[in-house]
């Protein structure tokens, strides 16, 4: 029964799509760690726990409906000569919806002042308003990878241990990277960037405009790591500053 886990190919075919699950992950563990902080620290630890499971069912939900899978695809009616499936409206309802929050969010960086004005209750969610975001944010994200795993093998359990050592993996960065954005202005904005584009690739995908991510991901890796660098450089200017300020301290 069990003589196909003793294979290598199917190995590689597991490590192959648990490295695709975590890498198109990275834009779903920014939006999680952009929706987590908007409720109170008692609460992010189970909101990121709760809405990381729900999405591994959803996504295992998904693998095992192949057969659905197989059809969302097919045209449901024509606009000009742009066929329209369910997929379409999936990809664009999601694009659209993230191009507005990233906007939302962008603002709210930007505008300290109206922050304070409205209070900080303008800002809060509920856990529940929280993990449905997160569900549904997950559907979308990971449609196209569901669809391609479900291409790169025949065996449903490799698939869904791929997406569970996946969310396993996603649970244990989720708090670092979250604590990382949300502590860093700069990178945060970065990430807001990221998400926005990201809708705006969704958008263009449902229209058949394909884009290649690979550009996207470079152009954010490397702003990235520019960014680091200057936050490094900020934090060794500031040690040295500190030491300047308490070695004349001590010299009067």
């Amino acid at each position: 029964m069990f003589l196909w886990f003793m294979q290598p190919d199917i190995w590689l075919t597991l490590i192959t799509l648990t490295f695709l699950e975590i890498i198109l992950g990275v834009d779903n563990i920014i939006f999680l760690s952009l929706v987590v902080a908007k409720l109170p620290l008692s609460q992010q630890n189970m909101a990121r726990k709760l809405g990381l499971s729900c999405a591994m069912i959803m996504r295992i939900l998904l693998l095992i409906s192949i057969a659905w899978l197989s059809h969302i695809t097919q045209p449901l009616f024509t606009v000009l000569t742009l066929e329209i499936s369910f997929r379409t409206l999936i990809l664009l309802g999601g694009g659209l919806f993230l191009i507005y929050k990233a906007i939302q969010e962008i603002r709210e960086e930007l505008s300290p002042a109206q922050e304070d004005e409205h209070g900080s209750g303008s800002r809060q969610l509920s856990l529940c308003g929280a993990i449905v975001q997160i569900m549904l944010l997950d559907i979308v994200f990971s449609l196209d990878s569901v669809i391609t795993a479900v291409g790169l093998s025949q065996h449903i359990f490799i698939m869904i241990a791929a997406v569970m050592i996946a969310v396993g993996v996603m649970m244990f960065a989720a708090k670092t990277i979250g604590d990382f954005v949300n502590a860093t202005p700069s990178i945060k904005i970065l990430a807001l960037t990221f998400l926005l584009f990201v809708g705006v690739l969704l958008v263009a995908d449902s229209l058949n405009i394909h884009i290649a991510k690979e550009y996207l991901y470079f152009a954010i890796f490397f702003s990235l790591s520019v960014e680091t660098l200057n936050i490094i450089r900020e934090r060794k200017n500031k040690k040295v500053s500190t030491l300047i300020e308490t070695h004349e301290s001590h010299s009067h």
